[in-house]
């Protein structure tokens, strides 16, 4: 009898599992290095060493970045971008506007394919599906030859106005496949059915770049997988918050390239309802990146436009900020002076406290030098750490500085938490968002290390860490649903009269949403339909999405709630609002859910009244050397209360509380720091 729910982090440094037993109704957490040249083989490593029998498997969902590196590090496949005669140019001359205008050295991001080659054939589609002109076949023989000739595993297909008739796409790829039969093919109206033809493209060429990577990656885990007869379908995690099956994310990578931080901002909103905190600010500081995000009322921020490294991706995803700092960022001097990341140690070599050959400074070694780690106990004593290698290795720096080696480990924390404040700052106060009205929830593997200190930051007076926040991302991705995203163009000004048109498009997406959930094995009670739009004043570039009625179908009274809706989403997100003035759709969504058993045992705390000192060590704060008591998590019970300085040592991570600060145990086992007498 299958009995084990599974979900899977991979990340730079680690691979996080979350194990829960549904039949002992518990949980356990897991954690091993990353294998960056094969992240399958770090999956099944970590499933080894916990569960005894893999066949005993009932649901597995995992989070990856290898699609998001393969981009990062542009190692993606060679992409041949195929569209309409006549618009070559669209993809290479992209927008005319300047993201940072006073930049004078400012140049546009660079694109992912050559114009050389961007290829085009004779067709052409209007605005409103009409075909003005056929697809000319003849057309593909100089395409089809290159693709032959020099080995191009991946083609873009991007037509103009397939948004609103995807015919020619369509046929495009019956085409290429009955000439090339292994080529990967990515069809525009299948990435983004959404006009601009510039933002469709350059989402569809994306796509294009990664699938073979993702392909070959999924391919490989579910054969090993298979191979120890694990019978559970494999699920991946969704940029948009959902997870699909890894069938699906074989045809739409592109859905997968925020799959790992999603987690934890899922766990975010699970964690919310739980506590009644409707507003928080997560943070996941993990081996080699931050990542912020936002539960606001209760929910996730989401976005359905998002820019990577300057080029647009058309996709519903979760609002993540993401930057170059985590337990593995080096330390090293540029001209002189001190840079802390965005370059990491990775977990090969890893940090030089790993004693893998690194012999660069990080983050990691910079807070076991202070005292703020024990080499004995780290992952719960499965590894130990070389407090030697770390010394020398910080010490080499700061004498080339002429400063004292733990004054240059305090500067290397300071450097990257001014760093991750930063990014803190970009999603709240740059957005209009006051950060001292929000919690502060801190987890990944060095989140809860440095929790305190971007409080202060920010201003925050409440930090709260969660259970095992070394694997909280993996717990989140259990909290979540399967989950798909419709679109369709609608640009039309708001008038009762159309609300015909408009219920007879949405059931139309509603048909096709249905459909895909039945193909990922859905069954029709566990099905939830939402439908959105993508609303904006007259006259304006931009728009917010806004949540229908959905009780019934949609009337003139209906579409006037809809607009007061519109205003009242518009002032929240700019600050003001013109009530009275003229509203248009721009497009049409429905999102697609399909209920899964989230019925996942907590991590509770032991019973007891009081916290048991497990020893004393010193740690230094701010050049002060303190005897600081250690706890151990796991011997904390509900209630207890604990003056700082302290440091409380777990299997997944350290929470460390400096002096003026206190922390208590609540009922469900999370820790909750706050200021002394707040």
């Amino acid at each position: 009898m299958t009995r084990y729910r599974v979900s899977i982090d991979i990340g730079g440094t680690f691979t996080d599992l979350v194990v829960h037993d549904e039949e002992e109704r518990r949980s356990f957490t897991g954690k091993v290095l990353s294998t960056p040249d094969d992240p399958a083989r770090g999956v099944i490593t970590g499933l080894e060493d916990l569960i005894e029998d893999p066949t005993d498997i009932s649901f597995l969902v995992h989070g990856t970045t290898v699609g998001l590196n393969a981009f990062l590090e542009r190692r993606g496949a060679r992409v041949l971008l195929i569209t309409t005669e006549g618009f070559r140019d669209v993809y290479a001359i992209a927008r005319g506007d300047r993201k940072k205008l006073f930049a004078l050295q400012y140049r546009k991001p660079e694109p992912l394919i050559p114009l050389q080659d961007i290829h085009t054939v004779r067709e052409r589609m209007l605005y409103d599906g009409m075909v003005e002109e056929s697809i000319r076949e003849e057309d593909f023989d100089p395409i089809v030859e290159k693709v032959r000739d020099e080995g191009i595993d991946s083609v873009a297909v991007c037509f103009l106005h397939a948004y609103v008739n995807p015919e020619h796409e369509l046929r495009a790829r019956e085409i290429l496949r009955k000439r090339v039969p292994r080529l990967s093919v990515t069809l525009s109206h299948e990435v983004a059915r959404e006009w601009r033809e510039y933002e469709r493209a350059s989402s569809a060429v994306l796509n294009a770049y990664i699938a073979p990577t993702v392909e070959r990656y999924l391919k490989n885990l579910e054969g090993q997988l298979e191979e120890r007869g694990v019978g559970a379908r494999l699920h991946v995690m969704q940029s948009n918050g959902g997870v699909m099956t890894a069938s699906a994310a074989r045809d739409l990578p592109i859905q997968t390239l925020l799959s790992g931080p999603v987690g934890g901002t899922i766990g975010g909103g699970a964690l919310s309802e739980a506590l009644g905190r409707p507003n928080l600010l997560c943070v996941d500081m993990g081996g080699t990146s931050f990542d912020a995000s936002l539960i606001v009322e209760g929910q996730p921020t989401v976005s359905t436009e998002v820019e990577l490294e300057g080029l647009p991706v058309l996709m519903s995803l979760v609002d993540i900020h993401t930057v170059g700092a985590g337990g593995g960022s080096l330390a090293y001097l540029e001209a002189g002076a001190l840079r802390v990341g965005p370059r990491s140690a990775g977990a090969d070599p890893g940090p030089a406290c790993y004693a893998r050959g690194g012999t660069q400074p990080t983050v990691t070694d910079a807070n076991l030098l202070l005292g703020r780690m024990d080499p004995k106990y780290f992952l719960g004593g499965g590894m130990d750490l070389d407090a030697r290698a770390a010394e020398q290795a910080v010490s080499g720096v700061a004498r080339e500085l002429d400063l004292p080696t733990e004054e240059l480990a305090e500067g290397i924390l300071r450097i990257i938490n001014a760093k991750m404040a930063e990014a803190m700052r970009t999603i709240t106060v740059e957005q209009g968002i006051d950060p001292r009205e929000y919690t502060l929830v801190a987890f990944g593997g060095a989140g809860p290390m440095h929790a305190v200190a971007l409080a202060r930051e920010l201003e925050i007076g409440e930090v709260i860490v969660p259970p095992a926040p070394g694997t909280f991302s993996a717990w989140g991705m259990l909290q979540t649903d399967i989950r798909h995203d419709m679109t369709q163009t609608f640009y039309q000004p708001m008038d009762p009269s159309i609300s015909g048109e408009l219920e007879s498009i949405y059931s139309k997406l509603e048909e096709e949403a249905q459909e895909v959930l039945r193909d990922e094995g859905v069954p029709s009670e566990r099905m939830h339909l939402v439908r959105t739009a993508d609303m904006r004043y007259v006259g304006q570039e931009y728009f917010v999405n806004v949540e229908l009625p959905q009780n019934g179908k949609l009337t003139g009274e209906k579409l006037d709630e809809l607009t007061e809706r519109f205003h009242a989403a518009y002032k929240t997100r700019y600050g003001h609002s013109t009530p009275g003035a003229p509203v248009e759709f721009v497009n049409l969504r429905v999102a697609a859910l399909g209920e899964l058993e989230r019925n996942v045992a907590g991590f509770k705390p032991p019973a007891g009244d009081e916290a048991p000192v497990h020893s004393t060590r010193e740690v230094i704060f701010e050049g002060k050397t303190l005897p600081t008591r250690i706890f151990r998590r796991a011997e904390l019970p509900a209630g207890a209360w604990m003056a700082g300085p302290l440091v409380i040592e777990e299997d997944t991570a350290t929470t460390v509380v400096p002096p003026g600060w206190g922390a208590r145990v609540d009922e469900l086992g999370n820790v909750i720091i706050e200021r002394e007498g707040s």
